[in-house]
């Protein structure tokens, strides 16, 4: 089958968003799919072309010129037309956010291709969630009426967890619309832990037998490290040997830096900053306990996270809020540890109690790795898609020709900015 996934950005960029994407299209490639990437005009490409990184050929939109969002929408609703009519997709599948669905639904009506549009998060929420709006404000409804409008015209519905299938439902979706392709990780790029760096324990002060907490991920206000520093002169006094590693960068850096250094175990707590991706491995050697203190708000309850996954396939213990994204990863007290979020005396409590007895870190790691491998591995559950492009591609939107039609030069109506 000859899939074109529409995205928003894609490798080399590195994220959470590139991750997923990676493990989809080489798990297809893999299982003999032809398949191809269009980013979007904000990958900020120089010019329209194509790359190809890692084995995955990626077509380039370049900048739109004018416009604001209805232009850039226009400019790749064209881009990906252009490239439809060369590589002849018998399936359309456009990922978040809701945008890459309003670009690629025309040209896929107008060549008569089927449309999977598949939801990781939604926009409105991660805007919230990232500090660039307010739940129920004029924006944000905008924003959640352009979400209803992409998935009513899609033919078929994609999501990344079960809290987001309940809110389409409850959207009033049809739930024979809706597949969940959860979060998963390439097995093969996770093996063995990786040994203990004793020149970069040394360089950051960690002695042996220190307990070490860490987090190594993006430092938005919603992943709630403010908690997780909060939580450090209670685990200091319980655990006086306890440091935290923060490995990254983002909004929240400043603050929470501020934040630490008033700490008055300020001296337990270490920002190494952002490193190269190359370079994660040897941070994640010195960490017991990756901790992903999430706070409660509709992002975090409806989405499931993809670093706790892919610190369990790597052998890593961990510990996380109990926040509804994380119960659908997380079974307490058997693949990892749950505690109270937005409560940083609940976040020492369990951290302390984890650390104090360390008899069952090895059995539960392996837990936490199985489950992985059993439920989560991209090697198999890639082929959860395959029913419904199979579904889509016999039914009655299965086109017929490969006329050259191209998007108009306008588009009509407008659309709220991000």
């Amino acid at each position: 089958m000859r899939i074109l996934h529409v995205l928003d950005h894609g490798l080399p960029v590195q994220s959470g968003y590139t991750f997923r994407t990676r493990a989809i299209l080489k798990a297809q490639i893999a299982a003999g799919h032809a398949v191809a990437g269009v980013t979007g005009p904000r990958y900020n490409a120089a010019v329209a072309g194509c790359e190809t990184v890692d084995g995955i050929d990626f077509h380039r939109t370049a900048p739109a010129r004018r416009g604001g969002v209805a232009g850039e929408v226009a400019a790749f609703a064209r881009r990906i037309g252009a490239v439809a009519d060369r590589f002849r997709p018998d399936v359309i599948h456009a990922h978040s956010p809701a945008l890459d669905a309003v670009a690629a639904w025309w040209p896929a009506r107008r060549r008569g291709a089927p449309l999977l549009y598949e939801i990781r998060a939604f926009w409105e929420d991660a805007a919230v969630g990232n500090g660039s709006a307010r739940e129920g404000a004029a924006r944000y409804k905008a924003t959640r009426a352009l979400e209803n409008w992409a998935m009513a015209r899609a033919d078929a519905l994609a999501v990344i967890c079960d809290g987001l299938r309940g809110d389409l439902i409850a959207r009033g979706v049809a739930p024979e619309k809706i597949m969940v392709s959860p979060n998963g990780v390439d097995l093969t790029l996770f093996g063995a832990p990786p040994p203990r760096d004793d020149a970069l324990a040394a360089a950051l002060g960690v002695q042996p037998g220190d307990d070490v907490v860490g987090f190594i991920g993006s430092f938005y206000d919603y992943e709630g490290l403010d908690d997780l520093i909060a939580a450090m002169p209670m685990l200091v006094a319980a655990r006086p040997t306890a440091r935290l590693l923060l490995v990254g960068g983002g909004p929240m850096a400043q603050a929470l830096a501020a934040q630490a250094a008033a700490s008055p175990v300020a001296s337990r707590i270490h920002f190494v900053g952002r490193v190269a991706h190359h370079e994660v491995e040897r941070y994640y050697g010195l960490v017991d306990v990756l901790a992903y203190p999430r706070k409660r708000m509709r992002l975090t309850d409806l989405v499931t996270p993809l670093k706790p996954l892919e610190a369990m396939a790597q052998g890593r213990l961990v510990a996380a809020s109990d926040v509804g994204g994380h119960r659908e990863l997380i079974r307490d007290g058997d693949t990892g540890t749950l505690f109270p979020a937005d409560d940083p005396r609940g976040v020492a409590a369990a951290l302390a109690g984890l650390l104090a007895d360390r008899s069952g870190w090895p059995a539960r790691r392996a837990r936490a790795r199985a489950f992985v491998a059993a439920e989560r591995d991209w090697a198999t559950n890639v082929h959860r898609y395959d029913a419904v492009y199979q579904r889509l591609t016999d039914g009655a939107y299965h086109h017929r020709s490969w006329p050259r039609i191209f998007f108009p030069a306008r588009s009509s109506g407008t659309l709220p900015h991000r």
